[in-house]
């Protein structure tokens, strides 16, 4: 079986780096509580000049943050009953709020359809304030920005949505979202090399650690070691809908934490009540795939591809990493790659995940 998946797995990783799906690709998957594979293929970065991709290579995970951090530490503070899913925000935002985002909940934030506009280019304006004002002047102005639909109404995938998040999660912690998720499971559960942008963390490591991504033309150079989302740079690092960077092995670190608390294996870190609240589809929005900061497979055209069961949550990131869970089959699929190395305009993954997955489940011999 070993041996039959890594060979399939390994020609369809080299036949994407060949058809410039992407420089390279760091592929890890699990049965169970083992790891069955973990493949590496193509370069980290291939500008300025060439470098060979490595197992524990540190990837840019985008909008994984959304579920492996804000989701997490959410996670965390309704187990500990600090916050309800249903509380409104103006009970859990001390400062002042419009009338149209008082009665916004988490719930609604976490599924998507409480009304925010999907994303705004802050960091055009932010970059002129002193950083430590910026985080406010950011909250400031998205709750000043009137609600695109009303909260229910509809799904929009939303930046401004986890932006707000990890405001809430600052004042149900007393503590920094980085802080915070950190301290109660990066480091608890010894996973070094996951972690949210900061400038000590990412100085920490070595340049040639991380995954390159694209040249950006406003900041005037290739992003490598600094995270990719323009208003998560502008905000020093991170902000609740990106800036965790890590590798396959700490997203899988997180990723099996979780399953074993789903499955009732341990409630160490959290309940499994609570994980099993998070995991399911709200249906607040008839026809949404949203659970709660999680997104389950869609009927048609999902990039879980076509055995994932309707079971399974998952989650793409920006800069071309996923993570999908099947918790009826017992699977675990991480595929980070850094397809939008030198330019974000190769959009041929959308095509790619659901072929890997598929050839994943097959070669389990899970493909019904």
């Amino acid at each position: 079986m070993t041996v039959h998946i890594e060979s399939r797995m390994r020609d369809l990783l080299e036949q994407g780096v060949g058809e410039g799906v992407f420089p390279g690709a760091v592929l890890l998957v699990s049965k169970g509580e083992e790891i069955v594979l973990t493949e590496v293929v193509g370069s980290l970065s291939i500008e300025p000049g060439p470098a060979p991709m490595k197992r524990d290579t540190i990837f840019d995970l985008a909008s994984l943050t959304k579920p492996l951090a804000t989701t997490l530490a959410l996670m965390k503070i309704v187990d500990s009953g600090a916050m309800d899913l249903d509380e409104p925000l103006g009970d859990v935002i001390k400062k002042s709020l419009p009338e149209d985002k008082r009665g916004i909940t988490p719930r609604f934030l976490l599924n998507h359809c409480a009304g925010l506009k999907d994303w705004e280019p802050f960091y055009r304006d932010l970059v002129a304030l002193q950083p430590r004002k910026r985080r406010q002047a950011l909250r400031e102005r998205i709750v000043s920005i009137p609600l695109a639909y009303g909260p229910g109404d509809r799904c929009l995938y939303s930046d401004l949505g986890f932006m707000i998040l990890e405001w809430a999660i600052e004042e149900a912690t007393g503590q920094a979202m980085g802080t915070f998720v950190k301290e109660s499971f990066y480091e608890p559960l010894r996973l070094e090399r996951i972690f949210l942008a900061s400038e000590d963390n990412l100085k920490a490591a070595r340049k040639g650690d991380f995954a390159a991504t694209e040249y950006c033309p406003w900041r005037n150079r290739v992003i490598q070691g600094e995270v990719h989302d323009e208003n998560a740079y502008a905000l020093g690092g991170y902000s609740g809908h990106a800036g965790l960077f890590g590798a396959a092995e700490g997203v899988y670190g997180i990723a099996g934490m979780l399953r074993e608390h789903y499955f009732g294996n341990r409630e160490d870190y959290l309940s499994s009540e609570t994980v099993r609240a998070f995991f399911s589809r709200q249906d607040i929005v008839t026809g949404s795939t949203w659970a709660l900061g999680w997104d389950t497979p869609s009927p048609e055209a999902s990039s879980s591809g076509r055995y994932f069961s309707e079971n399974s949550v998952g989650h793409l990131g920006y800069t071309g990493t996923s993570l999908w869970v099947d918790l009826e089959k017992d699977v675990i699929v991480i595929l980070l790659t850094n397809r939008v190395h030198p330019t974000r305009n190769n959009e041929k993954i959308k095509e790619f995940r659901p072929i890997l997955h598929d050839r994943v489940m097959e070669a389990l011999g899970l493909d019904r």
